[in-house]
């Protein structure tokens, strides 16, 4: 499903624009389909077509996205598993502040192979309407006042409905354009599209090395563009916007976390407007990588503040329970498996959790 279908549904029981444009705010604003502003009865705005119509709607729309599973990590965020309404499974996270992560793709084509989505490829798509019912799971249990497109997926492989997402979100959702944040491998198309919507949202980069080979090897089906061409490219969309680029390197042990790499950062970064954001690898049983050492962790981050380079080290929300990009979709799938109950009943009392469906609270 996407907007436009929703719109040509109410089109049709007799809505017009103001109407429809009212219906969707109501929805992404977590409220019933029929609310208006200052408490005013459905019928002195909607007409009755349209009104016996909105019942049927919200339970499509519930239907979208419904939380299987939700792990929270004792820091202010929590991971949700989401089923959509073909069964597929999806994750979101609260972030801490007011944020949210979405998802733009049920697996990965990009292939980083210290990531459990990119391990399983691309499945298909996620439509706009998935996205934003993502958004409204989310805002029917707290605030939300920043969305970053940094879930499962690789957004700029779903452009049209990334974009479409965004435009709504920054419309009639009420979200802040450079809270809205497009995170990306790097695509041309990105740089050549983003600014050209109504909605420009800011961007974040996932760098990982400033080695291409290296780089080609971690995220082996991305667009074939040097690290100096991603920044350089970023840092004519920082300029136009307004808005920092965030990049995004994520500290695998013995492999990105050099000295040698750091340079390379300050050698890429210097005086760009830019934020670093080291982000140490969220450890899983099945894959090989490992997170360097807190202190190594901490030296890496004053070396870079020290040459100048505005850094953050920023966990991998999920860190405690287990619940880094993929790995609790991963959990899920292999449990639906046959065989595949041994696996989920291993898990720490901290992390297993039954997969049930259940809808959070309006």
């Amino acid at each position: 499903m996407r907007v436009a279908q929703i719109r040509d549904h109410l089109q049709a029981q007799g809505a017009k624009a103001p109407h429809i444009d009212r219906i969707l705010r109501a929805w992404l604003n977590a409220r019933p389909l029929d609310a208006g502003p200052r408490h005013q009865p459905a019928e002195s705005f909607l007409p009755l077509a349209v009104r016996q119509a909105l019942p049927a709607l919200a339970g499509e729309l519930d239907q979208l996205a419904v939380v299987v599973s939700e792990h929270p990590d004792g820091e202010g965020a929590a991971r949700l598993l989401v089923k959509l309404s073909d069964q597929q499974l999806v994750e979101s996270v609260l972030l801490p502040r007011q944020g949210l992560c979405v998802s733009t793709q049920i697996g990965c084509a990009v292939g980083c192979t210290f990531c459990m989505t990119g391990r399983e490829g691309l499945i298909r798509q996620v439509s706009s309407v998935e996205m934003l019912a993502q958004f409204v799971l989310a805002r029917r249990q707290r605030p939300i006042r920043r969305v970053v497109f940094m879930g499962m997926g690789e957004p700029s492989h779903n452009l049209d409905n990334v974009l479409e997402t965004i435009e709504l979100l920054g419309t009639a959702g009420g979200i802040g354009h450079k809270n809205l944040v497009f995170s990306t491998v790097g695509d041309h198309r990105v740089f050549e599209r983003l600014p050209q919507g109504p909605v420009v949202p800011a961007l974040a980069l996932s760098l990982h090395s400033t080695r291409a080979e290296l780089r080609a090897q971690l995220l082996p089906k991305a667009a074939a563009i040097s690290p100096e061409e991603l920044v350089d490219r970023a840092e004519t969309y920082a300029r136009r916007t307004g808005y920092p680029i965030q990049y995004q390197w994520t500290l695998l042990a013995g492999l990105n976390d050099s000295l040698d790499e750091m340079d390379g950062i300050v050698r890429l970064l210097h005086g760009k407007y830019a934020i670093m954001n080291l982000i140490p690898y969220n450890s899983t049983a099945a894959l090989d990588f490992q997170r360097p050492a807190l202190a190594h962790i901490t030296t890496l981050a004053r070396y870079l503040h020290s040459q100048g380079i505005r850094t953050t080290v920023r966990n991998s929300a999920g860190q405690d329970v287990e619940g880094g990009c993929g790995q609790l979709r991963a959990r899920a799938e292999n449990a639906r498996r046959p065989g595949g109950a041994q696996s989920a009943k291993s898990l720490s009392p901290a992390t297993a959790t039954q997969l049930r469906p259940r809808r959070l609270a309006t």
